[in-house]
């Protein structure tokens, strides 16, 4: 396993990128955006975006053809927000590594939950499939998603309300035929610890527009 390291933010974003041993010519591309916590500016606060998500589950063999990249949201600010920005980040992680168009991949957690709804929304044709992990986002918009969706949230969560993913999957269900959602009982805000696992992984990987 590859992994690159770029602090200096001159392609939008600092960001963590794994890249697995064997890579077509143009791989999948899976872009994970993390928590509020994990906020800083590249240098040494950039290993923050390690701390949560597929960081622990990625290896050589399950990443298959695909690669991981991690962005860090500045300090001052949250990926709702940075809409625009991650859309210019992910067409130039898609140019930079030749990606496979058919097959970019949008998920995150928490604060990077509500970036995956949002920037979704915004960009609905660019992504195979998306897993927002105890986001949420404009309900009323919701209809545009009609890539395969993953949700996830725990029940006990006194962070960001469950009601936030459940308004979601109201506004998706009839109207989105590839939409799964997960609520995990006795968990708090900290659901990514059982979403982020290797059957999200298998099952993004498979998804391709």
């Amino acid at each position: 396993m590859k992994i690159i390291r770029q602090t200096s933010g001159e392609t939008g974003f600092p960001y963590v990128a794994y890249l697995p041993d064997t890579l077509s010519d143009h791989p999948a591309l899976l872009i994970q955006l993390h928590g509020a916590g994990e906020r800083g500016h590249g240098e040494e606060q950039l290993e923050r975006v390690l701390v949560h998500g597929f960081s622990h589950v990625v290896n050589d063999d399950n990443l298959a053809d695909c690669i991981l990249v991690m962005p860090q949201c500045p300090a001052d600010s949250f990926w709702a927000a940075k809409v625009e920005s991650l859309h210019a980040f992910i067409e130039r992680m898609a140019d930079t590594f030749s990606a496979d168009r058919e097959r970019i991949y949008l998920c995150g957690l928490s604060m990077g939950g509500f970036g995956t709804w949002y920037t979704a929304m915004a960009y609905p044709h660019l992504f195979a499939a998306i897993a927002p992990c105890c986001g949420g986002g404009m309900a009323w918009n919701a209809g545009v998603l009609q890539m395969p969706i993953w949700a996830f949230h725990g029940k006990e969560d006194t962070t960001v309300s469950p009601n936030q993913t459940l308004e979601m999957i109201g506004a998706l269900e009839g109207k989105n035929p590839h939409l799964r959602y997960t609520l995990y009982d006795g968990v708090g805000h900290n659901s990514w610890e059982k979403a982020f696992s290797e059957e999200l992984l298998r099952w993004l990987l498979e998804q391709k527009k």
